[in-house]
């Protein structure tokens, strides 16, 4: 399970970011993958036109969970259990993807939102397990662009559609639709001290300031995490630079991140928060933050790297917690 939002900086800058939550490691690494390429998918052959960086591994072939491309255009998949329609075979007028291979398709070939929202109707997502997971994943998807515009891929059956999200959060199940309905139960709550209103004559006395938040879901599970992703993101002062608004995203994904051994499953193994992704879209650039080192990690698609990259380029993440030592010298009168 995992979160992701969007977010815009007064400055205008747009990013994507994500947790990505899992009871098995990926591994993940930063991986570039150059322009045109063809790639052995999982449901067939497809093939790619920009480049672009994201979380990514060369396994049998090239594979993202999300990233951005040259264009500007970002990309993540999370888990949508219980809600995902995949075809058996593919359609004759269709480009048939597997639904782990639709984040590098999508990256490969999207300008923008809007050109997605074109492309993704003639295509189909197929029923084809993942190797690395032994079974077909059920996924959903958040596409955003420089503009801001933000949409989401519910493949819920028949053609695929891109829909907007207006508040720029997506989790897990339920769908969009139910997730901003039940949005609405929490729409009383406020950055603002809440006043209190006697009871039976008494006089209550204050908890100061946090108490128009009172009621704020504090859980894990998909809805809680929407409306806490939303509420945060709705509220924090706004930030002027990217790496301003960069620390404010590691600060909303706090909210969201999972330890290890505090959600298990049914057969006791636990999800958690295996990395934390950020796309920055006007700068196409992606940052990692693994569960182990909360340094963010950085590669930038560079004209250089774009020109002259001619295979997918992984970067190993280091993986050891960093802390910065101050030494006598460093103290200041």
């Amino acid at each position: 399970m995992c979160t992701s939002l969007t977010y815009e900086n007064s400055r205008g800058d747009h990013f994507l970011a994500r947790t990505m939550d899992f009871d098995i490691d990926f591994g993940a690494r930063i991986m570039v993958m150059p322009r045109n390429r063809t790639v052995a998918g999982d449901a067939g052959e497809y093939t790619t036109q920009y480049g672009f960086v994201g979380a990514g591994r060369l396994l049998d072939h090239e594979m993202y969970t999300d990233g951005v491309n040259e264009c500007g255009v970002g990309v993540a998949t999370l888990y949508f259990p219980g809600n995902v329609y995949y075809f058996d075979d593919t359609p004759a007028d269709k480009l048939g993807i597997a639904p782990q291979d639709f984040v590098a398709w999508a990256l490969g070939n999207a300008a923008s939102v809007d050109d997605l929202a074109e492309k993704v109707e003639q295509v189909a997502l197929i029923n084809k397990a993942a190797d690395f997971i032994g079974a077909v994943p059920p996924l959903h998807f958040i596409i955003s662009d420089t503009t801001g515009k933000t949409m989401l891929l519910e493949p819920q059956g028949g053609e695929l559609h891109l829909i907007d999200d207006p508040v720029g959060v997506m989790t897990n199940s339920p769908d969009l639709a139910w997730q901003l309905q039940n949005l609405s139960t929490y729409g009383t709550l406020t950055n603002q001290e809440r006043p209190l209103t006697p009871l039976m004559g008494h006089t209550l006395a204050t908890q100061g300031p946090g108490t128009g938040a009172l009621g704020l879901p504090g859980d894990f599970t998909s809805p809680s995490r929407f409306v806490r992703t939303t509420f945060l993101k709705n509220y924090a002062a706004h930030t002027s630079t990217v790496r301003e608004s960069l620390n404010l995203l590691q600060h909303i994904l706090n909210s969201v991140t999972i330890p290890k051994g505090v959600k298990l499953k049914d057969n006791g193994d636990s999800d958690y928060t295996e990395y934390r992704g950020y796309m920055s879209l006007d700068e196409r650039a992606y940052y990692m933050e693994p569960y182990d080192n909360l340094v963010l990690q950085r590669v930038a698609l560079t004209d250089d790297l774009l020109e002259n990259l001619t295979e997918p380029q992984e970067y190993p993440i280091s993986h050891q917690v960093h802390v910065q030592e101050l030494t006598p010298d460093a103290v200041s009168d």
